[in-house]
């Protein structure tokens, strides 16, 4: 049995005892898990002295306070906790939701206790994760909730996802899990560490999951202010109308379609089934990877923590070969895949070369159940090669809130959720 298989049957195993004794459901029901919120990890690399980006903040006996913004509503919620990349036992001691307030700060009366096999506590062995016992929060979608850890006396944060682009919170030493003052929380960081995931009792919804690198996890975006595209494309969803899709995001930034990296996680062939496949409720996917595997490759290799290795040559024809092989992967679940052409980067002829020939592939090999054609909607019309000035954070790869925009724009919605209802 695999880690995953084993965590999985733990969780279940789980749910049915907390079921048995503090019952959720009616004993004739079962929920129908839904992803709400989710993210993507990579490990941290483990080094002396790592540069400043990659220094973790010390959690060994204080409580860590995530924000996270779910995108379906439901009465009944879990909690998914990840020890992937750990070498070592995750110890949760006390775990806590409520709604999130100002900064750091709860709204009192909303806190609500998730346990796990009736337990406070859990200790997950490296590689393991697990889902928490149902609890009766009432989750609304757009609202943000606050997730606060009390950790093991022992505890080494080892794995995160590194651009959150939102302000996340650790407590001076000591279990702070219910107080909903903002006092206790001096330190700040911007990352995302063991929860991965928040489902809700969905019953026919389902979720709409955006994969790929920084451009969907986000980069350049504003902090706190949830302006990504996949953000920005819930918020359409919301206002079509529609209140059974989910929109998560599962971008992670630097990641590329072919190769693994010490900074940027695995390779997104390698990460599909963990952090697509495995998510309770997707129906559909939106994938938008590759320009980190074009433009690697030219980087300098750099002494020390080298982020961009290994600097492998790719070729229009390997990424495809990628593509079809994540194609397959989705189609084999049953769900509906959309290809994302990859967006102008100012790239010299010989990668931009590789981009376009990519591009058309995307738009015209039908290999894909739909295309979103995000370069044209971000493209500079006098020069197709880069973005258009107002869409640019500044460092001509990166879109700006107004670019993160236009991209959930360029999305079509009806195609997009008539395919997540198949």
């Amino acid at each position: 049995m695999t880690t995953r298989s084993l965590a999985a049957a733990c969780g279940a195993a789980l749910s049915f005892l907390v079921i048995a004794s503090h019952p959720v459901f009616a004993a004739d029901t079962q929920p129908r898990w839904v992803t709400a919120w989710a993210t993507a990890l990579q490990p941290i690399p483990q080094m002396p002295n790592p540069p400043a980006l990659y220094r973790a903040p010390d959690v060994a006996g204080r409580t860590v306070r995530q924000i996270v913004y779910p995108t379906l509503s439901g009465d009944v919620a879990r909690i998914h906790i990840s020890n992937a990349y750990g070498k070592a036992a995750l110890a949760v001691d006390e775990l806590r939701i409520a709604r999130a307030g100002a900064g750091a700060a709860t709204k009192s009366g909303t806190e609500a206790r998730v346990t796990f096999g009736g337990k406070t506590a859990v200790s997950l062995p490296a590689g393991g994760e697990i889902d928490s016992d149902p609890v009766r929060v009432g989750i609304s979608a757009g609202t943000a909730y606050a997730i606060s850890s009390y950790m093991g006396r022992d505890q080494k944060m080892v794995a995160w996802h590194r651009v959150s682009s939102q302000v996340n919170y650790v407590s001076t030493p000591g279990d702070h899990v219910d107080d909903s003052s903002a006092e206790a929380y001096r330190q700040r960081f911007t990352q995302f560490a063991w929860v991965t995931g928040l489902q809700v009792d969905g019953g026919s919804s389902s979720t709409v999951a955006a994969i790929g690198d920084s451009i969907t996890d986000g980069m350049r975006s504003s902090l706190n202010q949830n302006r990504r595209w996949p953000d920005a494309f819930a918020r359409k969803v919301a206002q079509s109308g529609d209140r059974s899709a989910a929109v998560v995001n599962l971008g992670i930034s630097g990641n590329r379609l072919l190769s693994d990296s010490p900074c940027y996680g695995d390779a997104l062939l390698s990460r599909f089934g963990r952090d697509v496949l495995a998510q309770p409720g997707v129906k559909t996917v939106i994938l938008l990877i590759g320009i980190n595997d074009i433009n690697f490759a030219a980087m300098p290799v750099r002494a020390g923590l080298d982020c961009d290795a290994p600097h492998t040559q790719v070729t229009a024809d390997s990424l495809i070969a990628g593509y079809q092989r994540v194609i397959a992967a989705a189609h084999a679940r049953g769900l509906r895949i959309f290809g994302a052409t990859l967006t102008p980067a100012a790239l010299p002829s010989e990668r931009e070369a590789i981009r376009t020939q990519v591009n058309g592939w995307i738009r015209t090999a039908r290999a894909f159940d739909g295309v979103v054609d995000f370069d044209a909607a971000l493209r500079d019309a006098a020069e197709p090669t880069r973005l258009r000035p107002a869409f640019d954070s500044g460092d001509h790869i990166h879109p700006s809130d107004a670019g993160y925009a236009a991209m959930a724009d360029a999305i079509p919605l009806s195609a997009v959720l008539g395919a997540a209802k198949k």
